[in-house]
Parts: C-alpha cells; structure tokens; sequence
C-alpha cells in the first residue's frame, strides 16, 4: 500500500509511468486514465472496497487526454503523436477517429455539436463525427494548447503564449473572445464554472485566476496564491469543479490539494501532502468522489524523475461537510 496521509483508498493496478489525466464517466462509478505508457484502463469503483480493473487498450504514444461520451457508452483519448481514439464498452478495441499534426492536449465529447473536440499542440482545434476521417470543422488558435475545458455552450482554451480563447458551442465556427491570461506566468490547467459564467486558471507560478466572460461581471475577477510552501513556488497542475455545489479543487507539484469556494473566496479544506506530485484530479457523477493521481509532473525536469518511483491513483469519499459552500 501507498503512503498516504489522508487515509484515502488506492486504486489497485495504477498506470507504469505519468499519469495525464482522469475522468469519470457521467453515467456511473467508472473511472478511466490516461497515461505515458501508451495505454488506457478503466475501473469499475463499486465500493471503496472493491475497484476493479475492467479494461485497458493502447495507443502508439503517450496518452495526453481522455473523456467519456455523455450517454457513458465510450471513451475517448488523445496522445502525443496526434491521434484520436474511441472506445465502445464491450467491444476489444478501440478505432482511430481524429487526426493531428501534432500532440493532442485536451478532448471533450460536445452534445450540441454531436461531436468529439479536441485541442492540439498543432495550433489547431477539430471537430470529428465519429462517422468521417475528416474533420468536420478544423479551428486555427494563436498557439499550442496547453488546456481546455467544455461545459457546453462554455468552451476555454488555454494555449502558449497566455492566450485564451472562448467560444460558444452553439456557433463553433466563430471564436467569442480572446484575452490574455490575467496571471503574469504560463497557464497550466483551465476549469469551466459549473453556471457556465467563467472559468479558473491556473499557472506554473502558484496562483489561480477566477475570471468571468462577460464584461459586466469583471468586478467579481480575482486571483490567489496557492501551493506554495516555504518560499517554494510549485505549479497548479489541476482544477476540477463540483457538480453540485460549484466549489473547486486545486492541486498541484507541491503534491497536496485544497477544496475552495470561489463565491465566499475562502479554502474550505486543506488535505495532507502526497509523496509526489498531483497531475490529474476529477469528481465523479454526484461528488461523492473525488479521484487524484499522484505521479511525477516534470516540473524539476529530468533531475526530480525517479524511474522507481511508483504512481498512484486514490480516491477521496468526500462528505458534504468538505465541500458544501460556506457563507461570506
């Protein structure tokens, strides 16, 4: 068993190297994982204790991104040599449906288009009907994307450079606006409101922006300083909103993450550090659990990987108590 301060429950059979990204599906206690060993589980979280290992498939190239279909019949995943893939439950393998020139960052099934969108280090974002080779609609951007997040019609990219671009699903073809970070460093991960009113963004310098898309609500913006420790300045790796309450998690290279609440700007709860970084967060279905992989980030580079390290996910039963928003 892993150490883990927080006395929360190991996911047995974890990736072999740097896990990317996680995602529950919508429709029940399924949790995938994308990693950069090429490959792709899934596990089915029947109770805390019993998680079972339901199924896996590979890529050619580290898995950059995954995400589920909003009925839960399948999953797709994005790696770094630009392809695209799409899962059915029941069937052995997966078929290829999207195409870059380079890495795929983000993706995310998008109901009102009826098509999967994804986010790449080409510049670009696409739009695939799983039924066509070609895209339906390609979507040049001003840089690499680092980050994205869709809360249909709420669309956010965050690329190099500290570029954001939002669009409006409804109308994909038109990019709504397009701003400059608030935060002076590079952006790292970008989470959409649950109202679908604004986002949060955070950056490799320990700050997250909560910022608003419509102009009228500018005087709500914000920013705050988290993970950081002893002087020490570590990267916000990950944000993922509530589904009921619309409060957040922040984790970070620091290896520790904090439940916020954004309305009363104030933490709700602090949880004991890991003995890695934290790459990946998400909740599932209701907030019930919150899943977080700890694995190497990269964030010291080549000098901080350690090939015996072991990476892990867990997952955190979450009270309402934990979570709930709290007045001003």
């Amino acid at each position: 068993m892993a150490y883990n301060a927080n006395k929360d429950i190991e996911v047995p059979s974890p990736p072999n190297d740097g896990i990317s990204s996680l995602a529950f599906s919508p429709k029940g206690n399924f949790l995938v994982a994308g990693s950069w060993d090429n490959q792709v589980r899934c596990w089915e979280v029947q109770s805390q204790a019993a998680i079972i290992p339901k199924a896996s498939y590979n890529h050619e190239a580290p898995v950059l991104c995954v995400c589920w279909s909003s009925d839960g019949t399948k999953v797709f995943s994005g790696s770094c040599d630009g392809k695209g893939k799409m899962w059915t439950a029941g069937n052995p393998q997966p078929v290829q449906i999207a195409q870059h020139s380079a890495g795929i960052k983000s993706c995310f099934w998008v109901d009102d288009v009826q098509c999967l969108v994804t986010g790449s280090w080409d510049k670009t974002l696409k739009y695939w009907d799983a039924r066509s080779p070609n895209p339906v609609h390609t979507q040049n951007l001003p840089e690499r994307v680092y980050s994205m997040d869709v809360k249909s019609p709420l669309c956010v990219v965050a690329t190099a450079d500290r570029n954001i671009s939002i669009f409006d699903m409804r109308k994909p073809n038109v990019e709504f606006k397009r701003m400059q970070s608030p935060l002076k460093f590079q952006s790292r991960v970008v989470s959409c409101f649950m109202d679908k009113s604004g986002f949060a963004l955070g950056s490799i310098e320990g700050r997250v922006a909560i910022h608003h898309v419509e102009d009228k609500d500018a005087g709500k913006n914000f920013a705050f300083k988290c993970h950081r420790e002893n002087n020490e300045i570590y990267s916000v790796n990950a944000i993922s909103f509530h589904p009921q309450w619309g409060t957040f998690s922040t984790a970070g290279s620091d290896g520790t993450f904090n439940f916020w609440d954004k309305d009363s700007k104030q933490r709700l709860k602090p949880f004991q550090k890991c003995p890695a970084p934290i790459s990946a967060t998400c909740w599932n279905m209701d907030g019930s659990i919150f899943a977080y992989a700890v694995s190497y980030d990269w964030f010291r580079g080549i000098e901080g990987y350690n090939p015996n390290n072991k990476n892990y996910i867990f997952l955190h039963a979450t009270p309402e108590m934990e979570i709930k928003n709290r007045k001003k």
